[in-house]
């Protein structure tokens, strides 16, 4: 019964969320339409350039006022929240990040709104659970649940919407958690279907197969999805990292970056918002070569600024368009090549879509779900699926992990391991730490030495010169000297250091800590504040981290009880 509320409850959320963005596009733009590039050849081209800089504007402030963390959420922190939190979601930030990805897409950003509304479903689901006070297993599942009711509402495909939660969301398929997803995603479709019809997300004509032997060229295609893929995975924090660098407010980089798109939109307007009415002119296959090379490269210069610049937003709309335009001018080069066996555009440009957004979500089993259920043909899907395995294969391979799991690794959260590491990475070494060290400053004598290490735990003393923590020594460190007094005159502390020694940060994961005494005979590490300055503020004990490993040894079982 949750699971029916949570599938209602999470379409509605994203009917309302589409209908959010149209009513702040009317003000932006003067129309409410997904045809963006079609209408704005009518406007003038100072408002084509005024309105994702305002918005732009209006984003910034929105994310340094009312966000607590100062930044847009999205897929990247549901798939956070059920890994690391249990599958809690605040609902307050949920309803401001929904404000400002509705902000962004109807100003114009080159960005999607399935990400946004699969973290508002994501968000809702979290929050009926806290409501009827779930456990962490049921509200993970629940969380799961709302993610799929998101995205089956968003391309009114069922299927997908269960094979994303699992694959990207929950990390795991069994049928505890596989009955209430599949429960929830067929409800939102429900949902999205009687407010919007039965109809598809993209409007697909001819797209035949001529010949299986075309296999080699799909996985062609593939590869060369993971080679845009990486690109663009990569040049997202890039940007972040320039725009760091610059000399304006963080509030204002947004409003910088939809100037940059409002000028490009003045020569493409197709790289404004989620970009389906570009997207369905490709699978008709009305572009010409030129054109679908051009718009894949600007597109994904757009969403890159956009993303990089802090505008709130998805990347499934971006990939899918980029997708299009690669797999039409790829279909474009085998009909001239093979003119005779090469299949139809329209096949080609699917096959992309796929390919591309398979590689930038690390989501193949989904993607490769929602094209069957878009097109109903096996023979395509068969072809999806080769340049799909082969786009993650080479996307693995040149980068690793996927644009979500990337993004939480510049924030410190590694999940490539997937959810047996957020469970390890749950505590630190702050939390394990204790306060009955022995420091001494390096200008110290031997005979004050000599007296600490008689006294101090383990027999080892921390040493730090100005503040900052320098190695540690023990009795065997003193030679000849531990029991010969005579040479004691005008020698420090210092001077015995041989090392500089190794420590672990207050805020490092428990996985750090075991490297570090995996790679050293000592039972004790000092702990600082952080690795710049070194001041010395605890130290870790190995007997500690054991415990704290058997802990996470019985989370793990509990995590993997919860797959059965």
């Amino acid at each position: 019964m949750l699971a029916l509320a949570v599938g209602a409850i999470a379409g509605f959320g994203g009917v309302l969320l589409r209908e959010l963005i149209d009513l702040v596009q009317l003000g932006f733009f003067g129309f409410a339409t997904e045809n963006v590039a079609s209408m704005v050849a009518t406007l003038p081209a100072w408002r084509v350039v005024l309105a994702p800089t305002v918005g732009g504007l209006a984003v910034g402030l929105l994310v340094k006022f009312a966000l607590r963390d100062q930044r847009p959420h999205g897929v990247a922190e549901v798939i956070e929240a059920s890994a690391i939190h249990g599958g809690r979601m605040t609902l307050a930030d949920g309803m401001l990040s929904a404000l400002i990805s509705a902000v962004s897409i109807s100003s114009g950003a080159s960005v999607g709104r399935e990400g946004p509304a699969i973290h508002l479903g994501g968000v809702l689901a979290s929050s009926l659970a806290g409501l009827f006070k779930l456990d962490r297993s049921q509200t993970r599942i629940m969380l799961g649940a709302g993610a799929a009711a998101a995205i089956a509402a968003s391309f009114n495909a069922p299927f997908a919407g269960v094979f994303f939660a699992h694959e990207l969301i929950i990390g795991h398929i069994a049928l505890p958690a596989f009955a209430p997803v599949a429960i929830a995603s067929v409800t939102g479709t429900v949902v999205a279907r009687l407010y919007f019809g039965d109809f598809p997300a993209f409007i697909i004509a001819g797209h035949e197969i001529s010949s299986h032997l075309e296999m080699p060229a799909f996985a062609l295609l593939g590869a060369a999805a993971a080679i845009i893929a990486v690109a663009f995975i990569r040049l997202v924090p890039l940007v972040q990292a320039v725009h760091g660098r610059l000399r304006i407010p963080r509030w204002a980089s947004p409003a910088v970056g939809g100037l940059l798109i409002g000028v490009l939109a003045l020569w493409f307007p197709e790289i404004l918002g989620v970009g389906y009415e570009a997207t369905d002119r490709a699978l008709d296959g009305e572009y010409l070569l030129a054109m679908l090379v051009t718009l894949a490269a600007v597109k994904l210069l757009a969403t890159v600024i956009c993303l990089g610049s802090g505008f709130g937003g998805g990347v499934f709309s971006p990939s899918l368009f980029i997708g299009a335009m690669l797999g039409g001018a790829f279909g474009y080069i085998a009909q001239m090549s093979f003119p005779d066996a090469a299949s139809s555009l329209g096949a080609y440009t699917i096959i992309g879509m796929g390919a591309v957004a398979a590689a930038v979500f690390g989501a193949p089993i989904s993607t490769t779900f929602m094209i069957f259920e878009l097109t109903g043909d096996y023979r395509l899907t068969i072809a999806v699926l080769i340049a799909v395995v082969a786009a993650m294969i080479f996307t693995r391979s040149l980068h690793g992990p996927s644009f979500f799991l990337t993004m939480l690794a510049r924030r410190g959260v590694n999940l490539d391991g997937g959810h047996d590491v957020g469970a390890l990475q749950t505590v630190c070494a702050g939390d394990l730490m204790r306060d009955d060290q022995v420091v001494m400053q390096g200008d110290e004598g031997l005979p004050a030495l000599r007296a600490n290490l008689l006294a101090a735990p383990h027999g080892r003393v921390f040493v730090q010169i100005d503040d900052a923590y320098a190695g540690r020594l023990m009795l065997s460190d003193l030679g000849d000297l531990a029991f010969d007094a005579s040479r004691d005159e005008g020698r420090t502390v210092a001077e015995l250091i041989q090392a500089s020694g190794l420590f672990v940060c207050r805020d490092d994961a428990l996985e750090r800590a075991v490297e570090m005494f995996s790679s050293t005979e000592d039972s004790l590490l000092a702990v600082v504040d952080n690795a710049d300055d070194r001041r010395i503020v605890g130290c870790l004990h190995e007997i500690d981290v054991m415990r704290a490993e058997s802990a996470y040894a019985q989370t793990l079982a509990r995590l993997r009880a919860e797959e059965h």
